[in-house]
């Protein structure tokens, strides 16, 4: 009668938010940051929301992974062996079944109880042995408010097919709106920032842009840059003699003039344009822990103008209105 009085006290955020564990960092990251490139998801939130947070778009992002692109040919005769690993779970004493993200048994501070195998608590042992482990893991960063998820190796997914599904389903009303969770930046790739580097990597994403979407585009095709810093500036580490010395980047001029150029060499009839872009670049540092000093990561999108809001700056759209800043 105890537990069945606290559950009908909880809030049903409350209540999901205890069904949902929250996956561990990937303490790898760093190290391997600097060897290659990475795909996922940066998301924004409240400060001191983070855990809310993490919870909250690990089950958006679940509903939209689906069955994810590969670079392995295994998998790509057979979507199933891809396919994210569920678990059933009780919200309730009603029984309810709902899929999770992760193959993981119940805590028992949530005041679950080990129940038969088969039942729909329980989760087969063969799941935790053989099953594929979910496609995203969380990166820790060094400042509040951001939330960073990536892919494994063999994960090729479209993150901005993704990103705008997601914001289609938000604006038909088909999704209910986040209440932690305030933009989700779709990150197509990860480099150290520095010029040769983007010199490689944004023509890349450029010529893929316009494979796909170029031809739809008016001439001359309008673009625009984008490159935010948050997170990074403020970020200092100590070094051995004790000094505190700051992080160095790449000049925010240097870097519009690196991007543009490869834009340019890749669609000669290319004008900037910061009002109405269709081809929308974005530069975001990411204060990810554990980095040495002096080489800074980055995500790299190439985005179409609907996933893209200009004032009061060029960034990636909310996934609800922002009435604070309105009024």
């Amino acid at each position: 009668m105890a537990e069945l009085q606290v559950s009908e006290e909880m809030k049903p955020w409350e209540q999901h938010s205890a069904v949902i564990s929250i996956p561990r960092y990937d303490y790898k990251a760093p190290s391997s940051f600097l060897l290659r490139s990475f795909s996922g998801f940066l998301v924004t939130c409240p400060i001191k929301r983070e855990k809310s947070a993490t919870k909250e778009a690990m089950t958006i992002l679940d509903k939209y992974l689906g069955a994810i692109d590969t670079c392995d040919s295994e998998a790509e005769k057979d979507p199933q062996n891809i396919a994210t690993k569920r678990r059933k779970v009780v919200l309730s004493e009603t029984e309810k079944c709902v899929n999770d993200v992760e193959n993981k048994t119940l805590d028992e501070n949530n005041g679950a109880k080990e129940v038969p195998e088969g039942s729909c608590l329980s989760t087969p042992k063969s799941d935790a042995n053989t099953g594929t482990p979910h496609p995203l893991s969380l990166v820790k960063l060094t400042r509040s408010g951001l939330l960073l998820f990536t892919f494994s190796n063999d994960r090729c997914p479209d993150v901005v097919n993704i990103v705008s599904n997601i914001m289609q389903s938000l604006e038909s009303g088909s999704l209910k709106a986040p209440l932690w969770c305030h933009r989700i930046l779709p990150i197509q790739t990860t480099c150290v920032l520095h010029e040769k580097e983007l010199g490689t990597l944004v023509p890349k994403l450029v010529a893929d842009f316009m494979n796909n979407e170029g031809k739809e585009l008016a001439r001359p095709v309008k673009f625009a840059v984008g490159y935010n810093r948050r997170g990074i500036e403020e970020t200092e580490s100590k070094g051995k003699n004790g000094n505190v010395s700051p992080v160095v980047l790449l000049d925010r001029n240097k870097c519009f003039e690196v991007v543009a150029a490869a834009v340019k060499g890749i669609v000669s009839d290319s004008v900037v344009d910061l009002k109405c872009p269709e081809l929308i670049v974005l530069i975001e540092a990411l204060p990810v822990s554990g980095i040495p000093i002096g080489s800074p990561i980055v995500a790299v999108s190439v985005l179409p103008r609907k996933l893209i809001m200009t004032k009061p700056r060029l960034c990636i759209k909310a996934l609800v209105p922002d009435v604070k800043s309105k009024k």
